[in-house]
């Protein structure tokens, strides 16, 4: 296999002239009388430059081991760190060894180290990391976890995380801990498990509800589990970690004794959702939708004038949170269904665009992106109004093309449209085949050329979890709290929602 090669903005040679790696990285844990590994133990020995967070250089038992006179820096923001370690491999003579926290491979300052210096130039030495042990201590397997850090990073990402997933890691940190995720949950279905200290001589495990959280003060090195409350989803039968099917006789794929999840694959047929006649946004037009609204962990999508839902299962298959409004009590019944079919959380809103729209803003921040399948022209102004990112509209009437097209740039966004028309195979006697021919639909879309920036830029600091996330920066704008959506509005008097 042939060796990695340095990358080249890389400031000087990384190994020394007998080979060895010259950037040593340990992970320090938490445990009263952790010892430090032979190979790391030689690399202290011969350290010129020791760099860590405070709590590392002065407690931790590595940084006893290092020569008298060796230079010490306390780890604060990462550009002058790093350029401290380039300066010292610049001089040719000595070790430079990093402590950090838990796996520094994961989340951590390995990251950084070696897209400046180069893979080759670091000898990893990882202790546990807070995540595994937190699951560990509740006794869950995290292969089918999603993991993702608010530190440093905006909230909102890691509450969306946690409204589509039923088992979610969240590294915490300054103004993202516990108590600000339970705020921007407060009123949703799960539960939080707040770790503290964990491997510690004060480890401390607490189930909380969102409103618990908010209401408490939090240490500030913790790591939270956000569950579902139902213990039978703990065990997904989608894994978050790739795996491949079990072999014949082994357990199901999904786990547990459950089948393996339904429809691989995205743009399903028809038959996958429950519809009434036909009132179900198409294949064809969902692929184009989906390609547009781009769902994926972290963002949050609303279906307006959902129909079936077959638009909001599909986004939330894909992994973002999702809130699907309809007015029409029947069709809520099955958007609940279709999204219980295919294992996916979706908060389902009984009520009208635009009236319901306020009250989602207000509750669950602003949608990253908006399909609307119904609700009419105000519906499509109100939504390009509070969109993040994009907006996606169909229409089977030519004549509100314009005015939804008005509507979208009004609000700042670049519009685009087709007018897509599919026949599908279908079969004639005789083993013969026609093309029958769909409704044609119009789908408009309107793209913001400046999305809300996302925060300050992330700066690295020690952190509980990885050795490092990205936190020394200002705080990152504080995210709306996310209650629960009601499941019931009263009714309004906008347009019917239309699926084409």
């Amino acid at each position: 296999m042939p060796a990695l090669t340095p990358r080249p903005h890389g400031p000087a040679p990384a190994a020394g002239p007998t080979g060895r790696a010259r950037i040593t990285v340990l992970g320090c844990g938490t445990s009263p009388g952790e010892t430090v590994p032979p190979a790391a133990r030689e690399a202290l020995g011969r350290a010129t430059l020791l760099l860590g967070a405070r709590r590392h250089l002065t407690e931790h038992p590595a940084a006893a081991a290092v020569p008298p006179g060796t230079r010490r820096v306390v780890l604060g923001p990462l550009a002058p760190a790093l350029d401290a370690v380039a300066e010292r491999l610049r001089g040719g003579d000595g070790q430079v060894v990093v402590l950090a926290s838990g796996d520094p491979g994961f989340f951590g300052i390995v990251r950084a180290l070696a897209e400046r210096f180069g893979a080759e130039a670091l000898d990893v030495h990882p202790s546990v990391p807070s995540v595994a042990r937190a699951f560990a201590r509740t006794g869950l397997t995290w292969d089918d976890a999603a993991v993702v850090s608010a530190h440093g990073r905006e909230l909102r990402t890691a509450v969306n995380v946690c409204r589509a997933h039923p088992k979610t890691a969240v590294l915490t940190g300054p103004g993202a801990g516990p108590a600000e995720l339970g705020a921007a949950l407060r009123g949703t279905d799960r539960l939080l498990v707040v770790g503290t200290d964990l491997g510690g001589p004060g480890e401390r495990l607490e189930r909380v509800t969102p409103e618990q959280a908010a209401a408490r003060n939090w240490p500030a090195v913790s790591v939270v589990l956000c569950l579902d409350p139902d213990p039978a989803r703990w065990l997904s039968p989608r894994p978050a970690a790739l795996a491949g099917p079990p072999r014949p006789g082994d357990a199901p794929t999904g786990g547990a004794g459950r089948p393996p999840g339904p429809h691989p694959g995205w743009a399903l047929p028809e038959d996958a959702f429950e519809h009434r006649d036909s009132m179900i946004t198409k294949a064809e037009v969902r692929a184009l939708a989906l390609a547009r609204l781009a769902p994926r962990p972290g963002t949050l999508v609303w279906d307006i004038g959902s129909g079936s839902g077959s638009v909001a299962v599909e986004c939330a298959r894909l992994g973002s949170a999702v809130t699907a409004v309809e007015r029409d009590p029947e069709q809520v019944r099955r958007i609940t269904a279709n999204a219980a079919a295919h294992g996916v959380p979706v908060t389902v809103v009984h009520g009208s665009a635009p009236e319901a729209l306020p009250e989602l803003t207000a509750s669950g921040g602003a949608p990253d992106a908006v399909f609307v399948g119904g609700g009419g022209i105000d519906a499509v102004a109100a939504c390009a109004a509070v969109a993040r990112r994009a907006v996606v509209v169909t229409l089977a009437a030519i004549d509100r093309v314009p005015a939804a097209r008005a509507a979208l740039g009004a609000a700042g966004l670049a519009v685009d449209g087709v007018l897509l028309q599919s026949s599908r195979l279908a079969p004639l006697p005789g083993d013969a085949w026609r093309l029958a021919a769909t409704n044609p639909v119009f789908v408009l879309w309107g793209v913001r050329d400046h999305p809300p920036a996302p925060g300050p830029g992330p700066v690295p600091e020690p952190d509980h979890a990885g050795g490092w996330a990205r936190a020394d920066a200002p705080p990152a704008p504080a995210t709306p709290p996310v209650p629960h959506h009601p499941r019931q509005h009263r009714d309004h008097t906008a347009p019917p929602g239309e699926q084409p």
